[in-house]
């Protein structure tokens, strides 16, 4: 049966708005009943305490969610539809932008939504036109926790086929840490190289944490 609690949040959302909410508000309505120890509000406060946040309970892995007390396979699911829904709506409105360039907070969002849960390191590529409009993006390299292997010329190649004038490279640092390593230096002077010889920009590399993103051009390093 539906906790009467949620008429709360509802109320609220109808008098001030979705965005009122608060984290607790806002889990509750997606998680829709409590346990028999909790309600659906005290519920939903539990687990962002457990977790720290709404980014750590949606990133969770399934053994961390299973051993809650109140989630089942049911609640998991819901949890993880949850990430990979705001993960779609993410990639649909990066492709509908004018101009990512205009808009970083959206590309950060988006480079968020696909990269901070993975578990291995994966390179993702933005190909942009002569006027910094989306063409696609695509994971190009796959690698371990703590290493990609990236090839310039594959860049470059992909880049070709959809006559990309620019590119906006990103990669995840699983450990959690968006601090550029060496190696990550220099696979990005490779890649500029690379793709200067095509006249191909190179306007940002964002390396993606656990809940923290740091973009090359904004420290000058591009």
């Amino acid at each position: 049966m539906e906790d009467v609690e949620l008429m709360l949040p509802r109320e609220k959302m109808q008098i001030k708005g979705i965005e009122a909410l608060s984290d607790v508000e806002l889990l509750a309505l997606f998680l829709r009943t409590g346990t028999q120890r909790r309600d659906v509000l005290s519920f939903a406060r539990y687990l962002l305490e457990h977790f720290g946040s709404l980014h750590g309970l949606l990133l969770a892995s399934e053994s961390a969610l299973i051993k809650m007390d109140g989630i089942g396979i049911a609640k998991y699911a819901q949890l993880k539809g949850i990430a990979e829904l705001a993960r779609r709506f993410f990639n649909v409105r990066l492709m509908l932008l004018e101009d990512p360039l205009s808009s970083p907070d959206i590309t950060r969002e988006f480079l968020q939504s696909q990269l901070a849960n993975e578990e291995r390191e994966i390179f993702m590529v933005i190909f942009l036109d002569n006027q910094n409009r989306v063409l696609k993006h695509c994971r190009l390299f796959s690698g371990t926790l703590s290493h990609v292997e990236v090839h310039p010329r594959e860049i470059v190649r992909e880049a070709i086929k959809v006559n990309a004038a620019a590119l906006i490279l990103a990669h995840n640092h699983p450990s959690g840490s968006a601090q550029p390593s060496k190696a990550d230096r220099i696979i990005t002077e490779r890649v500029i190289k690379c793709c200067n010889f095509m006249e191909i920009s190179v306007l940002d590399h964002f390396i993606v944490g656990k809940g923290e993103m740091v973009s090359f051009a904004e420290h000058g390093w591009i």
